[in-house]
């Protein structure tokens, strides 16, 4: 069943005046989401994307896909991206890409995905740049380029995109696009440990059992396998199981100290959505 009933069928021309005043209704909508409000924040999407902010119809889309206060209805949310995507949301582009990708609810088609998803990447975007940068190092609608997925990773990585980082971190580990780093290698699997990601946590422990890119210390490593195996890293288990029996009782307790008094950083950009 549909609780709201006004949804945008073409953008409205209004004084530039009106329009920023209706920009706000953007940042205002998520708020009134978070507090779980949904009819607010489809009402005030609904406001910006009159008033010409086509983010509006971005997150009315959003609305459409998770069925949040409305039936869930993925053909609505793509019609709703298509019309933000063409009027430059960066966000609907990012998305509609991401569809046009899979082949959801949208021909599949590679090259209309980069098209979109490197134009959102162009913008600053940085699910964007992550994106885009998979798309060169996989070949898909885009001439496969390994240094340039590098180049839109470090751009994402400089935004804290934590997947972005990631990948980044793996091909200075194995010399993907750029020659082997194991120091920038650990030092950017350790900007997303510090985060409490899971892969990050395991590969820097990794790093510190055997001493690659950073000093070998295997009460750290104890620490950062214990913390990601709690995250459901299964390798992280017998990498720490490993470890522990390495260590004496003295060491093994100062190890779980370490993981127990550890404390993750506000959270980064999480994926690539």
């Amino acid at each position: 069943m549909t609780y709201f009933s006004k949804f945008p069928c073409g953008l409205t021309v209004v004084t530039a005046m009106a329009a920023s005043m209706a920009f706000a209704d953007v940042p205002n909508g998520i708020t009134a989401l978070e507090a779980g409000d949904v009819q607010e924040a489809a009402q005030l999407f609904q406001a910006a994307y009159d008033a010409g902010d086509p983010n509006g119809a971005f997150y009315l889309g959003r609305l459409f896909e998770l069925g949040l206060g409305t039936d869930l209805d993925m053909r609505r949310a793509a019609s709703l991206y298509a019309l933000a995507a063409e009027d430059q949301s960066a966000l609907a582009q990012n998305r509609l890409g991401l569809m046009y990708l899979g082949g959801e609810f949208v021909l599949q088609d590679f090259e209309r995905a980069a098209e979109l998803i490197c134009a959102a990447a162009e913008t600053g975007d940085a699910n964007g740049q992550f994106n885009c940068g998979l798309l060169y190092a996989e070949g898909k609608g885009v001439t496969k380029d390994d240094a340039e997925a590098l180049t839109l990773w470090e751009a994402a990585s400089s935004s804290d995109h934590i997947a972005a980082t990631n990948y980044l971190a793996a091909a200075y580990r194995d010399g993907v696009g750029t020659p082997v780093d194991m120091q920038r290698s650990s030092e950017l699997f350790g900007r997303t440990a510090a985060f409490g990601n899971p892969l990050g946590l395991y590969e820097l422990a990794r790093a510190y059992f055997a001493g690659t890119g950073v000093d070998q210390d295997l009460e750290q490593a104890h620490a950062y396998a214990n913390l990601a195996s709690v995250r459901g890293v299964d390798e992280a288990r017998s990498l720490r199981d490993e470890i522990g029996a390495q260590l004496d009782a003295d060491a093994l307790i100062r190890a779980q100290t370490i993981a127990r008094n550890w404390h993750a950083a506000s959270p980064a950009q999480p994926d690539g959505e």
